[in-house]
């Protein structure tokens, strides 16, 4: 499939280990509800029918792109990470907060979900919206993909939705942890073959969202996550490869698991770490060497607090991440999505200020 040659190609240096002349950067649900354009469309459709619907997405993809363009370098499919469980047959609402009416309560409810899942057929509609955006897009910034991390899937699939506690996910894991792991396997497997059709549709880099590992023990952590996770990355390379698909970059997303980032960066087989508002990124460079990427990391709250305020925070992110020396290995971006109450000339600020405040110094 033949897509417009690329423009800027500053996200993929970046993901890959080089030197930038400055941080490339976009933020997480930058197609989302902060923005009056996302709403309107909003207005219309439910939400799941706007990831359904390849033309709805493209849109609601491109919006960010269309009102940032010279200062956003990425952009990413309109989609949610709840589709796996949609594909593994469980039935997921949006109201506003995720539902699912039929969650998995015990092991035995593992016979509800669908044996051998036909990925491809199931969620087709993420990849036509792939397609059809990179095509739209026509080189202006790579396209990424993602999907949610397996423990974070199972925990939205036990709890029946968000949850402060995670009682009912983690009493799984002590009271059944091979069933539990055998599922988080399960997962990962639909998640494998979502990421390697994502690929082949268009997909310049994907994401691995684990929104949920910084919940974990980091003993817990490493016996229930951190092999799902490298299943993941190394499934999706091996199948690629196989396929003579090119590989592309991989970031995965491990919010709040700031004390495993040196075990991440040596053995989850990603090319990029994300990083939450919680660890200072000169700590984060330390820990991972240069082994990855790091992608991050200004609390996305500052965006409330006014110019001076953002300013301020991205130059001394900038500051951190750069150690005195040129972008290097790093993406600029929140340390988790931007939320709804943003006023859209706030985020526009923000992305000068990195641009300013990343970029090379001027050789004299």
């Amino acid at each position: 499939m033949a897509f417009p040659p690329l423009k800027n190609d500053l996200l993929l240096r970046a993901a890959r280990g080089e030197e930038t002349e400055r941080a490339p950067v976009w933020v997480m649900r930058q197609a989302g509800r902060y923005l009056p354009e996302f709403q309107a469309v909003r207005a219309h459709h439910s939400f799941f029918e706007i990831c359904r619907t390849p033309a709805l997405a493209k849109e609601l993809t491109l919006q960010p792109i269309r009102r940032y363009s010279g200062l956003i370098d990425a952009a990413i499919i309109f989609s949610d990470i709840l589709v796996v469980p949609q594909a593994l047959g469980m039935e997921v609402q949006m109201n506003p907060g995720p539902f699912f009416p039929d969650p998995l309560v015990t092991p035995a409810d593992i016979e509800k979900l669908t044996k051998d899942v036909d990925v491809d057929k199931e969620l087709g509609y993420v990849y036509e919206a792939i397609t059809q955006t990179r095509q739209a897009l026509n080189g202006e910034v790579p396209l990424i993909g993602f999907c949610g991390a397996p423990w974070t899937l199972f925990s939205y699939m036990i709890e029946g939705g968000g949850t402060k506690t995670f009682q009912k996910c983690k009493t799984w894991l002590f009271k059944y942890p091979e069933e539990s792991k055998a599922l988080l396997n399960r997962i990962a497997d639909v998640c494998i073959e979502f990421l390697v059709g994502q690929v082949k549709a268009g997909a310049q880099l994907l994401q691995v969202f684990d929104s949920w590992a910084g919940e974990l023990a980091p003993h817990h952590f490493q016996e229930f996550s951190l092999p799902s996770l490298q299943r993941i990355s190394s499934g999706v390379r091996s199948k690629l490869a196989a396929q003579n698909v090119p590989a592309v970059p991989m970031t995965l997303f491990p919010k709040g698991a700031n004390s495993q980032l040196a075990a991440l960066a040596q053995h989850a087989g990603y090319d990029v770490i994300g990083i939450d508002w919680c660890v200072e990124p000169s700590e984060a460079r330390a820990a991972v060497g240069d082994k990855v990427a790091l992608q991050g990391n200004m609390d996305p709250n500052v965006l409330y607090g006014g110019r001076d305020a953002i300013e301020r925070e991205v130059k001394r992110m900038c500051e951190s991440f750069k150690g005195g020396k040129a972008a290097k290995a790093w993406i600029a971006n929140l340390g988790h999505g931007i939320t709804p109450g943003v006023n859209p000339d706030d985020l526009h600020w923000f992305f000068q200020c990195v641009h300013k405040y990343s970029a090379s110094a001027p050789s004299a």
